[in-house]
């Protein structure tokens, strides 16, 4: 499924304040090198319409090219290039995997989405352990790692048959799956911490990054057990069989273009219906378009300024180290995007609920979270980090699945990457004017280059509380508008075309 992936994007706290001391930038020059991360991370417009021309490995070949000459950049354009790096193999495996798993679109956008969340963590553990907290080694180990994990896992992300039915093997696989991140996920957490508290030796190191690797790597025993052992289909249907009933469907298919042409029906080209397959033009007219990527935007882009100040936040709020802070983050936003998409699938499924009401409940509760923030609360740091951690992942993994069942997949990967660029803006915007201006004109008061107490960034959360409250009314207009799409869509239980389709 490409869930092992890496994803350089969101280490950028591991590195920000050794480049912040290093070049002499303040905050908000700083937040405007986060921005360069989102930007790169989130434009996938062209990856978007390549995945559709060409096979999905030739994207991971693609992202090498610009990778590799990162050097040779300015530093800013040097963060949006390298980091495009994920808008590239993140649209490969993403659009090949909700084409072949079309059935499970919930479970599949919250194991990859996970697993992207998960990344940050990954890369803290090999950041403490493997790497000697040395900002300049895992940036090269970005520069010449990546390509070359990339190079030898691409021509393994390729389009499948999907499976027809509900396939009972299809289920367990994605409950092993699930099972390893989990694992995977707590032993970083657990890992993180015990790596602060106390010190270890470079042997011991070693040996926890290596499980950290083999826990990483787990899910490829799918793939191989599937090779080792094929399991033939239990509704295999002998060839004389197969050449009846496809005779039979010819004749059907056959006599139903005789009714529509003499109905007038085959001259008429129909506007496709929310569920049927849109494609990029004819989606960007329709109001739900809008509301969704608004949504997304004001949440997506307050959880993304959260991230990027992470260590400056840390600081501020009296912490001398933010590496448990990052890897809390992570864990929680691993949780957010794999929880959501499990959660969302069910209740889509036995209630048709549509998944933007958890969209919904995120921003509501990170209006309130944002508040406890600006109020400075004793000891709501923490708390706070993994709840925004948790809501940040619910709002990216659940704009997945809600994109495809509202616009189709045969366009979907660059109606999503669309998508995505509230990503970016939001992080420009709120991250890198306001956060990093309200940061600045407050250690300019101090008299310091680094700002500390709750005031560096208290009229930040307050502004973010705002922006997530607007976002909570518009999800909810959005989560009633879709609500009979769904009920049209999930009815019985399973996922179906509109009556009215032409597929």
């Amino acid at each position: 499924m490409g869930a092992g992936r890496c994803w350089n994007g969101y280490n950028f706290p591991l590195y920000s304040s050794a480049l912040k001391s290093l070049l002499g930038f303040n905050q908000q020059q700083l937040t405007l090198l986060g921005v360069a991360n989102d930007i790169g991370e989130s434009v996938g417009l062209i990856p978007g319409i390549v995945i559709n021309k060409l096979p999905p490995w030739l994207s991971f070949l693609c992202e090498n090219s610009f990778l590799i000459n990162i050097i040779a950049f300015l530093l800013w354009l040097a963060l949006v290039v390298a980091t495009n790096s994920n808008a590239w193999f993140g649209t490969a495996v993403l659009v090949t995997n909700m084409r072949n798993f079309p059935l499970s679109r919930g479970t599949v956008s919250g194991i990859l989405k996970g697993y992207v969340g998960i990344s940050a963590a990954v890369y803290t553990v090999l950041f403490n352990m493997a790497l000697g907290d040395s900002a300049s080694k895992l940036l090269l180990f970005l520069t010449l790692g990546i390509p070359i994990i990339c190079l030898a896992m691409m021509f393994f992300i390729r389009p499948c048959t999907p499976a027809s039915g509900e396939d009972s093997s299809v289920h367990v696989h994605f409950v092993f799956t699930q099972a390893a991140s989990i694992v995977l996920a707590l032993y970083l957490l657990i890992s993180t911490i015990i790596s602060d508290l106390i010190p270890l030796s470079d042997t011991l190191s070693y040996i926890l990054v290596a499980i950290m690797v083999i826990f990483l790597m787990s899910p490829l025993a799918i793939p191989v057990k599937m090779t080792l052992f094929p399991v033939r289909p239990k509704n295999h249907i002998p060839a004389t069989d197969s050449l009846i009933i496809w005779f039979r469907k010819k004749d059907a298919s056959d006599i139903e273009i005789l009714l529509a042409v003499g109905e007038g029906a085959v001259k008429k080209k129909r506007k496709p219906k929310r569920g049927e397959d849109f494609t990029f033009v004819e989606a960007l007219i329709k109001a739900d378009f809008w509301l969704v990527w608004v949504v997304c935007f004001l949440g997506v882009g307050s959880g993304v300024t959260v991230l990027n100040n992470l260590a400056q936040i840390g600081f501020a709020y009296g912490l001398d180290d933010t590496t448990i802070l990052l890897a809390v983050f992570s864990f929680c936003n691993f949780v957010g995007r794999l929880g959501s998409g499990a959660v969302s699938e069910h209740f889509v499924r036995s209630k048709t609920i549509p998944r933007t009401l958890w969209m919904t409940c995120a921003q509501l509760i990170m209006v309130v979270i944002f508040i406890l923030l600006a109020l400075a609360l004793d000891g709501i740091l923490f708390v706070a980090t993994a709840v925004i951690g948790v809501c940040y992942g619910i709002l990216y993994s659940v704009t997945v699945p809600t994109v495809s069942e509202l616009f189709g997949l045969k366009h979907f990967g660059i109606i999503y990457a669309f998508m995505s660029l509230g990503n970016p803006i939001g992080a420009l915007l709120f991250s890198g004017l306001l956060a990093g201006y309200v940061y600045d004109a407050e250690a300019t008061k101090q008299g310091s280059s680094t700002c500390v107490g709750p005031d560096c960034f208290k009229v930040t959360f307050l502004v973010l509380a705002g922006i997530c409250g607007l976002g909570t009314i518009l999800s909810i207009i959005l989560t009633v508008r879709l609500r009979p799409v769904y009920q049209m869509l999930y009815a019985g239980g399973s996922f179906h075309l509109p009556q009215s389709s032409g597929h």
